[in-house]
């Protein structure tokens, strides 16, 4: 077989596999969303994480021979602020829609770059400023009411899209020499041991949920967990980082179209165009806009 061939078959895998994680995120918005009705968010995310943790165990058993400390105490601090980002937006779904969860917690792309000018001193330049404008005024769009006050639901949303970027630090300080898929489990085992504690502290233990609902947390832990995550470092490996960050930041589009479908979720205009903006602000921010750039002739091919 033609090596270009090959390579381009390759590369088709691997965008597919992003796409595929991209759309089980995207639906996992309305299942949280019907599962928070049944079952209290901290319990849930207890299910969801012993079960993400546990299929990432089973898939690579071999590599948990790797384990030491240093592991362990960079995961868990990393899995610390994964737990404060799953809590707050998981907790905001049951006081807003899926799709608004959806677009607002995307606001981490945006905030990463500032973020990481606190702890690295990488100035943010002129797209990340750009960007940032565009989502304060599509985060307004979306969220604000007549009024001009912010919902509990959305704020809390919100605050997941805070620390969501603080764990993408976190992730980057931490995971320096270290196997990823190590790092995961640690920090999947570290919010599953923070929610099941939180669980028995704050909420009532759930009674027997409906098979709707079972699906549901079974689909939240193997999919949108453990799967999803496998797909993405797949397809991040062989595609070029703008196109992996376009075809990623759909999963805020899919969270919307699930929503409107099987949520019957009422998109506005205003709240229509919100969620454009932050759409745009994402690709911004991610892309510095590459792809409408071209790219230099080959001298070979000229």
């Amino acid at each position: 077989m033609d090596k270009s061939i090959g390579n381009r078959k390759t590369e088709l895998l691997a965008r597919l596999a992003l796409f595929g994680a991209a759309l089980i995120w995207g639906s996992s918005f309305v299942v949280v969303k019907n599962a928070t009705d049944s079952i209290p968010p901290f319990f849930l995310l207890a299910f969801r994480f012993t079960i993400g943790v546990a299929a990432l165990s089973v898939v690579f058993c071999k590599k948990l021979k790797g384990l030491n400390l240093d592991y362990v105490l960079k995961g868990g601090m990393a899995g610390v602020f994964l737990f404060l980002a799953y809590g707050t937006q998981t907790i905001g779904i049951t006081g807003t829609t899926p799709g608004k969860n959806a677009f607002l917690t995307a606001i981490y792309c945006v905030l990463v770059p500032f973020f990481f000018w606190i702890v690295d001193r990488s100035r943010p330049d002129k797209y990340n400023v750009i960007a940032a404008v565009v989502c304060i005024v599509g985060i307004g769009l979306v969220s604000l009411e007549g009024d001009l006050g912010i919902s509990m639901g959305d704020a809390l949303t919100l605050l997941g899209g805070i620390f969501y970027a603080v764990h993408m630090i976190a992730v980057a300080k931490f995971s320096r020499g270290k196997d990823p898929v190590l790092l995961t489990i640690m920090q999947f085992a570290a919010v599953a041991i923070i929610s099941w504690v939180c669980g028995f502290i704050f909420d009532e233990f759930p009674g027997l949920p409906s098979g709707e609902t079972l699906f549901g947390v079974f689909y939240l832990g193997l999919f949108a967990t453990g799967t999803a995550l496998l797909l993405q470092n797949i397809g991040q490996k062989f595609t070029n980082p703008s196109a992996a960050a376009i075809i990623l930041s759909l999963e805020s589009v899919f969270g919307v179209l699930f929503s409107v479908l099987f949520y019957h979720e009422q998109v506005t205009l205003k709240i229509g165009a919100g969620f454009a903006l932050i759409f745009v602000a994402v690709l911004i921010s991610e892309t510095k806009l590459s792809f409408l750039r071209k790219k230099p002739v080959d001298a070979k091919n000229s």
